[in-house]
């Protein structure tokens, strides 16, 4: 997922099928699992409501949101995020974590990501300065480290 989330002039369910079949069912629960049911329910057309250039009918959440039921019907085994929850309120970076977390179950990924709320769960992280690795580990091994990444834990927190 690019920093701009790509979407399209058309309705929620092609973005959501966008290069694979048109399966109804699929398409629900890919929504679903990407917690965008919700919102697409209230939309006046549901699933085939018009979305608009680049989703612009859709706030930043909703729009990350769709890119990821997008990905979860994809099925794709090998995922790259970048900066899933950079631009977004707290209340869509908890619902797109969320909606990461079902995503992320058995496939290998990627994330660059500065918000590290959205990397505490991954089985590794890498923290880089200036295109080096400095540390590397768990979040709990990072923790106790006491290093980089932990300072950059508890600004974050404040």
């Amino acid at each position: 997922m690019a920093q701009q989330t790509v979407l399209f002039n058309d309705s929620v369910a092609s973005n959501i099928s966008f290069g694979k079949d048109d399966n109804p069912q699929a398409v629900q629960q890919a929504a679903v699992l990407a917690h965008a049911d919700e919102f697409i329910l209230k939309m006046p057309l549901q699933y085939e409501t018009n979305i608009g250039d680049n989703g612009v009918k859709l706030s930043g959440g909703e729009q990350q949101r769709l890119s990821i039921a997008r990905a979860i019907y994809k099925n794709a085994p090998i995922l790259i995020l970048d900066e899933a929850t950079s631009h977004l309120d707290s209340n869509s970076e908890k619902l797109v974590q969320d909606a990461l977390q079902n995503l992320l179950k058995d496939k290998t990924a990627i994330i660059i990501a500065h918000r590290l709320s959205t990397v505490q769960f991954a089985d590794e992280i890498v923290v880089l300065r200036e295109g080096s690795i400095i540390e590397k580990g768990s979040h709990q091994q990072l923790m106790q480290l006491n290093g980089e990444y932990k300072k950059l834990v508890d600004l974050q927190q404040l």
